[in-house]
């Protein structure tokens, strides 16, 4: 049975795996295919065998046919062109069922490197993504794992297969001239330990080509997710030049990489064959000597020249396995990283028809700075309550905390103070799952995905039916605009929702909350995007769908939450006032201020 890609520990983290080893994390993938691996090892034994048995063959045609002449009808040598046709066939059928297992598994094992770290990364949690690109992430799928998928459906099978040809043609030189492979053997052990010292320098340099090819990749992503601003300031020329540094440095870096695989394959071949040269030579005057046949010395020649080139494919596959340990480190450590945010076990209580809507909200002394700013809180000692079907409007100036409350209440960050609870739970006692499907968000920046307008409402609920979408998009006044797109709900709406104005966008995000019916609803500036005939139709919208559930509503603009069961008003991280919009105005404190800056302005 397949192990599941989101096996929360596959392998030891990749820091405890120097060099090469690193590649023993990919043994679970491999695990999970134990038929194919053991039919490509019994392929690859029985083609190396073959291939080993051919130098047996030649012995025997030079000795008995040629030199001795034992069969002067030709008998001898039919069996032994027959053998010769017989080991061919064998060999063809043992490396195609070799090839098609081997490359299966590497095509395999990448598709289930992807799905496993991409499953890992979607986990995370805000703090991984400020620190790692979007375009690192994609590089690490899509350029590493085609390097891994080359390495276990190639390079691999071509290591072993050239490692039994080295290993069996070792042991054949041995029984065919036991003083003769002997010295082989010492003096491939006096070459082999430099080839070994140069590939730690290629993996070396292997891991930097791949972490500069993923610079250049993240550059590029960042460039293209924010092409209005590139194009509005005229930048193209400076975002030419920054990708074109950025691909250069890639290149160099590649070069150094090449130049140090093609100086490591030239030493392997030169010290390989230098010593191949150096017995055979001792093997002829064996020969004139009168010491060894030369069916024997044809058989020593051909193995001597099957090790030679085994040692130097295995030269040649050693930098890919180099190469391939750079990115699967890289991808390990993706696979490993840990979110901090850890769920809880308990699950918020089912709730019936009977029960009355909405939930229970409450901050109790809760204090929170932001990782990357310490000593900068933007929460300060904030307690407030939310009763079942209440709305309450939060407002402010800007970086007051007001996203922060949706940011701790949605457990991307957990308080570094106090606690904060639903229903009397612990956030931090639930399940993610449990915690986030009991809320619909709306946010600032609504998001819209390149697929059709049915599926982009439907992200709210999957199982909810059409009829069931086209409610929820009237309900957020979004229908009549859908229905005169190209395709209607089946319009593709294209990377981002190119194909929507900010307000449709929004209108869209409204309808996929509202479609999850959810008891606790967070708006945080909800209708920023919409022009005013849109954003009256919208409030009336969310009016109804405030009435069945718990209300919390981010607003710059007063005039939106002026009808509030309650407005909060924070100002640097602190709670400073709480009321009606009119106790507010009366009281003449900060909310007062902002509300004669807005309205007055707006009579103007």
């Amino acid at each position: 049975m397949q192990a599941s890609p989101t096996d929360p520990a596959i392998a030891p983290p990749a820091a405890a795996r120097p060099g090469w080893r690193v590649l023993a994390g990919l043994q679970p993938f491999l695990g999970r295919y134990p038929a194919r691996l053991a039919v490509a090892a019994i392929a690859l034994l029985v083609a190396a065998a073959a291939t080993l048995a051919v130098p047996i063959a030649f012995r025997h045609l030079v000795d008995l046919g040629f030199v001795e002449g034992a069969a002067a009808d030709g008998r001898g040598i039919d069996g032994v062109f027959l053998a010769l046709f017989g080991v061919a066939v064998v060999l063809a059928m043992g490396t195609a069922v070799r090839y098609y297992s081997v490359s299966w598994l590497g095509e395999r094992i990448a598709a289930d490197l992807r799905e496993s770290v991409y499953s890992r990364v979607l986990r995370q949690d805000p703090r991984f993504f400020e620190t790692m690109r979007t375009g690192e992430i994609l590089s690490r799928l899509s350029a590493d794992t085609t390097l891994i998928q080359t390495l276990v459906g190639t390079s691999v099978s071509l290591g072993l297969r050239n490692a039994l040809l080295f290993a069996g043609g070792i042991a054949m030189m041995l029984v065919t001239s036991g003083r003769l492979a002997g010295l082989i053997v010492a003096l491939m052990l006096i070459v082999v330990a430099p080839i070994l010292a140069f590939g730690r320098r290629v993996r070396r340099l292997s891991r930097t080509s791949q972490d500069r090819l993923a610079d250049a990749s993240a550059l590029a992503g960042e460039t293209l997710g924010a092409m209005a601003i590139v194009q509005a300031f005229v930048r193209e020329p400076l975002e030419t030049r920054r990708y074109a540094a950025a691909t250069e440095a890639a290149f160099a870096s590649a070069v150094r990489r090449t130049r140090a695989r093609a100086l490591l394959t030239v030493l392997a071949i030169v010290l390989v064959f230098g010593a191949v040269v150096f017995v055979l030579w001792l093997g002829a005057q064996a020969v004139m000597a009168g010491s060894m046949s030369p069916g024997e010395l044809a058989q020593f020649v051909l193995y001597a020249v099957l090790v030679a080139g085994a040692a130097g494919a295995i030269a040649e596959v050693f930098g890919d396995v180099q190469r391939a340990a750079g990115a699967t480190e890289r991808l390990l450590d993706l696979l490993h990283a840990q979110p901090l945010i850890r769920p809880g076990t308990r699950r918020l209580a089912s709730r019936g028809p009977a029960d009355p809507p909405g939930i229970t909200m409450a901050f109790e002394s809760v204090g929170f700075a932001y990782p990357s700013r310490p000593d900068d809180p933007a929460l300060v000692d904030l307690s407030f309550r939310a009763e079942r079907g209440e709305t309450v409007a939060i407002v402010g100036p800007s970086g007051a905390g007001k996203t922060t409350i949706f940011q701790l209440l949605l457990r991307f960050h957990d308080p570094s103070r106090g606690r904060i609870r639903l229903e009397g739970v612990d956030t931090r006692e639930l399940t993610l799952e449990s915690l986030r499907e009991s809320m619909g968000f709306v946010s600032q920046d609504s998001a819209v995905f390149s697929v059709d307008v049915m599926e982009n409402i439907r992200y709210g609920r999957l199982e909810a039916s059409d009829a069931e979408v086209i409610a929820a998009a009237r309900a957020a006044h979004a229908h009549e605009f859908i229905e005169r797109l190209p395709d209607g709900y089946r319009t593709a709406l294209g990377e981002r929702g190119v194909r929507l104005s900010g307000g449709q966008r929004q209108r869209i995000a409204i309808a996929r909350a509202l479609l999850r019916n959810p008891p606790l609803l967070l708006l945080d500036e909800a209708t920023s995007a919409l022009d005013a005939e849109s954003e009256r139709a919208v409030q009336a919208a969310l009016a109804d769908a405030m009435q069945a559930r718990t209300t919390l509503v981010i607003a710059h603009r007063l005039a939106t939450v002026m009808h509030a069961d309650r407005i909060l008003v924070l100002d640097a991280g602190r709670l400073v006032e709480s009321g009606s919009h009119a106790d507010l105005v009366a009281a003449g404190g900060l909310y007062a201020r902002l509300a004669a800056m807005q309205f007055d302005g707006a009579s103007r």
